[in-house]
This record gives structure tokens, C-alpha cells and sequence, in this order.
């Protein structure tokens, strides 16, 4: 496959009182054109930090401390500021989770597209870019374009508030969108038509997606390949439909186990027991062990690499693989016996 972005050992560091602790601790992964990689976790597995590092937008003191981000052939860490903000936006393009808070209220829907626009192409007519923007807007399904061109954001529902996000963020046909827990805010019916009218898109377009999300039925329907975060690294990484149906590092199956499934109606749910541990006193090793029911001296002593099971199937495990284990069984422990909690 082409490979459009390629993450190599990256570290993205915040200063805490004891020096700095990683949120993005040495990860790699890849991305291939026209695919969609997703990304899960928990809160504070590290996901959006990774997110904002790939667009060079890591909020001061943090920063980026290594590694590398090709994308297209070109290191962005490697770029000035100039040629970084002329990717941002035009080639890759990105849309968060709330977008109440990313629209400014002050403005028009049309005039925040146009600006956006503008930015990348500051040739084009006002009347060229209004065109467009308008196009843009009838793209994501936006009733009577003209008319909402000229609302202010307070005046849209959350689904179109979010179209509009979605709007502009592919008006400069970007060759890889990242989106941020894009339907988190919505209602169970607007999710699904956000989620159609993305992959609609990216159908249409040819864009590469990397999805930000902890929901585990969203990325079953649109990933092609899932990447698990826990604490920073990447503890899990294969194909959508293996994962789903051959998880093999404990926090994979934690995660499934405890979430609802249309599949199996009857089945008990389980709660990991715990909880992400605190970015700057992380534990040695496995820094899953805490909470784990398999966890032993070794997982203890030493941190497991990220290796292959199998082509395309990665797990950072000292256990693995897990393939006697029962599914969704697995919880945190304290003293070694399983905690896994129905619910």
C-alpha cells in the first residue's frame, strides 16, 4: 500500500513537578492513502494529544521531544513554521469533538468557511470563495445552503453545527482528515448520519481518515485498521476485523467486554477495574499491570515491545497470545484474581 502518514517513535511531552512525563510515549504507526486508522482508549490514553501532535498544534509547555511525522515523504517536524501552516488546513485538515467551541459565535457559518479558504487561496474572488463555501455546504447535506450561509452558529443544531466543521475542514480537499471524537456530542441519530455522510466523503474524495474515538461500535463500522491506546502507548495494533474478533492484549478485551453489543444481547457487560494511571507517576513495565488479572514479576520488571503475532496484528503483552482466555473477562486486579465487574 502507499503509505500517506507515517508516525516513527513519537514522544510528546508536558511538564509535570517532578520534570516531564510523556502523553505520547515513542508510538509508530501507519496510515495509507484513501484508508481509515483508528485510534482508541480511554480518557487519557493519550489519543487527542497524539492527534494535535501530527498537526504540530500541541499546546504550550507541551511539546514534541522526538521522533517523527512523515507525511507525504516530508518530515512535518522538520518544517518552518510557513511551510507547516500551508499543509495545516489545505492538505490535512482536522474537525473536534465539540464544535460549539471551534466556531466562533461572533461570526457568520459562510464567513468562517470563506476565511478558511482564503487562508490557502488568497487569489480567489470573494465571490469565487462565497461559491464555493456554498458548495461546500450543500456537500455536507446542509438544507438551503444560501440561506445558512449567512446564520451564526448559535442558530444550527448540533448535527449541523458539526456538518459545518466537517465543511469546512474538507473545503480544501485535504488528503487526510483527523477527526477528534466527531460524533460525541451528537444524539444516537445524528451520529449515524454524520458518520454516513463521512463515509460518503471519503468515498467520493479519496481522503485518508484518521478517527479519534473510545467508542468502539463507531470504529467497527468505519475503520479499516485499529490502533489501541493505553497511557501513552500503543498496547494493541491490526486489521478492524481481527481485532473485534481475535483481540489479544488484556486491555483490548477489557475494552470490548465492556462494551454493549448488538450481537450478543444477552451478554454480561464488565468494567475494567481502575483507572488510567496519572501521566506523571507512571508505573514500571507493563503499564497496564495495575489493573490487570493476567499481570506477573515479568510484566512487573519490563515494559513488552510492540511485536507481531501475525502479519498485520501487533500486541505489546508479555502473555500473548491470549487465545484461552474468555472474551470479555478481563478486569483489573489488586492481589492477582480478576475484578472484572458485571454491570
Amino acid at each position: 500500500m502507499d503509505d500517506l502518514l507515517r508516525i516513527e517513535n513519537l514522544r510528546t511531552v508536558f511538564p509535570a513537578p517532578t520534570g516531564e512525563f510523556a502523553a505520547v510515549a515513542g508510538i509508530d504507526l501507519t496510515l495509507e492513502r484513501g484508508r481509515t486508522l483508528a485510534i482508541v482508549g480511554e480518557s487519557g490514553s493519550g489519543k487527542s494529544a497524539l492527534a494535535l501532535s501530527v498537526m504540530r498544534l500541541v499546546p504550550p509547555p507541551g511539546r514534541i521531544a522526538g521522533g517523527a511525522i512523515v507525511f507525504d515523504g516530508q518530515d512535518l517536524l522538520r518544517l518552518p513554521p510557513a511551510a507547516m501552516r500551508a499543509i495545516r488546513g489545505r492538505r490535512i485538515a482536522m474537525i473536534f469533538q465539540e464544535p460549539m467551541t471551534s466556531l466562533n459565535p461572533a461570526h457568520t457559518i459562510g464567513a468562517q468557511i470563506v476565511e478558511a479558504m482564503a487562508a490557502h487561496e488568497p487569489k480567489t474572488s470573494a465571490r469565487g470563495l462565497r461559491a464555493r463555501a456554498i458548495t461546500a455546504l450543500d456537500r455536507v447535506r446542509i438544507p438551503d445552503p444560501d440561506r445558512r450561509f449567512g446564520a451564526y452558529p448559535h442558530e444550527l443544531s448540533g448535527g449541523q453545527r458539526q456538518r459545518v466543521m466537517i465543511a469546512m475542514a474538507l473545503a480544501c480537499n485535504p488528503e487526510l482528515l483527523i477527526a477528534d471524537e466527531p460524533t460525541t456530542a451528537l444524539d444516537v441519530t445524528v451520529q449515524a448520519e454524520v458518520l454516513s455522510l463521512l463515509r460518503e466523503l471519503q468515498a467520493e474524495t479519496g481522503m485518508a481518515l484518521l478517527l479519534i474515538s473510545h467508542d468502539l461500535g463507531l470504529v467497527a463500522g468505519m475503520a479499516d485498521t485499529v490502533a489501541v491506546m493505553y497511557a501513552g502507548q500503543v498496547v494493541e495494533r491490526a486489521a478492524a476485523a481481527a481485532l473485534f474478533t481475535d483481540a489479544q492484549h488484556p486491555y483490548t478485551l477489557g475494552l470490548i467486554g465492556s462494551a454493549p453489543s448488538s450481537f450478543i444481547r444477552q451478554a454480561r457487560l464488565f468494567a475494567i477495574a481502575g483507572t488510567v494511571p496519572n501521566a506523571a507517576t507512571m508505573p514500571a513495565g507493563c503499564r497496564f499491570h495495575p489493573r490487570c488479572a493476567l499481570a506477573e514479576a515479568h510484566c512487573i520488571a519490563e515494559r513488552p515491545p510492540l511485536r507481531d503475532l501475525m502479519q498485520g496484528h501487533a500486541v505489546a503483552c508479555w502473555r500473548a497470545p491470549l487465545d484461552a482466555m474468555p472474551r470479555g473477562s478481563i478486569g483489573g486486579t489488586q492481589s492477582g484474581r480478576p475484578q472484572g465487574t458485571p454491570v
